[in-house]
């Protein structure tokens, strides 16, 4: 059986369990859905080689906690690149996005000049990999930097269609947000202009898809180091299925991971949330549920 990350003491808890997740071997022809359809080739509207460009943006001023921008770094350390080529996929690692410190603030939005020319970094990177037919792979840091990712994406694919996977549906805006937190706003301040479709690839089968997944979607008793964790969440299996299932559509183009907070945990609890990141990029980079 094969398996990622280091060994971890017996006892209860995700990081005590061998991966179950393999890749898959399956040519495109070969590949079925769950009710034994032939399923879409898969990276389809990306160039050959496919190639995700890694770009870890360290953004922590979206929300109150200190270590969210330890995220990247820590699923990098564990070997994330690796991972990924494993896979098949040619990987280029871009630099960490640089970060002001200091900036204005708009009524109702914190730090919002910080997390704005944050945001203008991550859209320019994310959209000349996107141009060059790449997949941008953007590791949070807090949900403020779909807002870059987003606007990136967009400006390559205007009928681009968004999987939010998250606790919290972000529809907040300064002007109705409590606590004016950005981690909060990505969703809202995109929305204005968004048409409402039922299914994403239904009137167009080729639709480009780009996958946001907040790491506080799952249940904190699969990845507690996270800053705003909710019970009920998603179960290890349901996290890894809605990943499958976004890149056995073929349509996947871009995806961010975030708020991954190593400061919010033990050293267990930040070990098991950090594999359960892992697992779940591989899962939507190709990986499949045994």
């Amino acid at each position: 059986m094969r398996s990622f990350g280091t060994e971890q003491q017996s006892g209860a808890g995700i990081g005590n369990v061998q991966s179950q997740m393999l890749p898959s071997t399956f040519t495109d022809s070969q590949r079925k859905d769950e009710d034994g359809q032939p399923l879409t080739p898969a990276w389809k509207l990306l160039k050959s080689p496919r190639t995700a460009t890694i770009i870890p943006a360290p953004m922590t001023f979206g929300q109150p906690f200190t270590g969210v921008d330890l995220g990247p770094s820590s699923m990098i350390e564990e070997g994330l690149p690796s991972q990924l080529s494993q896979l098949g996929w040619r990987i280029e690692n871009n630099p960490e996005v640089d970060f002001a410190t200091e900036g204005r603030e708009a009524p109702g939005a914190r730090n919002s000049e910080i997390v704005g020319s944050g945001a203008f970094k991550i859209a320019e990177l994310v959209r000349a990999n996107a141009g060059e037919g790449k997949l941008p792979l953007t590791l949070g840091g807090d949900h403020s930097i779909s807002i870059g990712t987003l606007a990136g994406m967009l400006s390559n694919y205007p009928d681009l269609g968004v999987i939010w996977v998250d606790a919290h549906a972000d529809l907040n805006t300064p002007e109705i947000s409590g606590s004016g937190n950005m981690h909060g706003m990505p969703v809202g301040l995109c929305m204005e202009g968004m048409v409402e479709d039922e299914h994403l690839t239904e009137s167009n089968p080729s639709r480009p898809i780009h996958l946001s997944y907040d790491i506080d979607a799952i249940d904190p008793a699969s990845a507690p180091a996270t800053g705003t964790a909710v019970r009920g969440g998603l179960t290890y299996r349901e996290a890894h299925y809605v990943a499958e299932r976004t890149a056995n559509s073929g349509n996947l183009v871009g995806a961010d991971i975030v708020e991954l907070n190593p400061s919010l945990s033990d050293d267990k609890g930040v070990a098991e949330t950090t594999q359960m990141g892992l697992a779940v990029v591989r899962s939507f980079m190709g990986e499949s549920i045994i």
